[in-house]
């Protein structure tokens, strides 16, 4: 089965309160993680028809602070749909209500796996590809998974070779005091 990524979009807006906000007086970083876990998490059960899970989340970058006062918009869809998995897109805008000015403030990628009654993965539906933005979404995630099974290999204690990142050291804010 395929279903197209408009079927499982999701769109909340929320009104960002004092109570939300960090000791900068800015909506706290945490918060806004939260709202984007509990988006992904409802845009994939659309999908799959299954509880699903975070799995992993790819790179959360705050762009621009959010003010108390402000409406934010979370927007999820589909991008990428594997055996068992789905990454979801979310997109964070900010709106100030009396200027009307917004701004995007950030996106990232959930990875999320459906789940059975007993926790147990289940297949989920495929996604349908009918846009060159869905095909640049889908063929993103699959380089995104391909850099990071890269990097968890590369870096891994058994397979790290120390002397092929000594060079990358020197210039940075460390300082190398190796036991001989």
């Amino acid at each position: 089965m395929f279903k197209h990524p408009k079927e499982s979009r999701i769109t909340i807006t929320e009104l960002m309160l004092p109570s939300h906000s960090n000791f900068s007086g800015k909506i706290h970083g945490g918060y806004i993680l939260n709202l984007m876990d509990q988006i992904a998490f409802a845009c994939a059960s659309k999908h799959s028809q299954h509880y699903c899970v975070t799995a992993s989340v790819n790179r959360v970058d705050f762009l621009n602070p959010i003010d108390v006062g402000e409406l934010v918009t979370l927007k999820a869809s589909v991008n990428y749909t594997g055996r068992t998995s789905m990454v979801i897109g979310v997109r964070v805008e900010s709106e100030n209500i009396r200027t009307g000015k917004a701004k995007h403030c950030n996106s990232s990628y959930f990875t999320m796996v459906a789940k059975d009654d007993n926790g147990k993965n289940v297949p989920v539906p495929g996604i349908i590809l009918d846009s060159e933005q869905s095909v640049r979404r889908f063929s993103r995630s699959i380089v995104r998974q391909q850099q990071s099974r890269k990097r968890s290999s590369i870096f891994n204690a058994s397979e790290f070779k120390i002397e092929e990142y000594l060079d990358a050291l020197k210039g940075q804010n460390a300082k190398l005091e190796l036991d001989k």
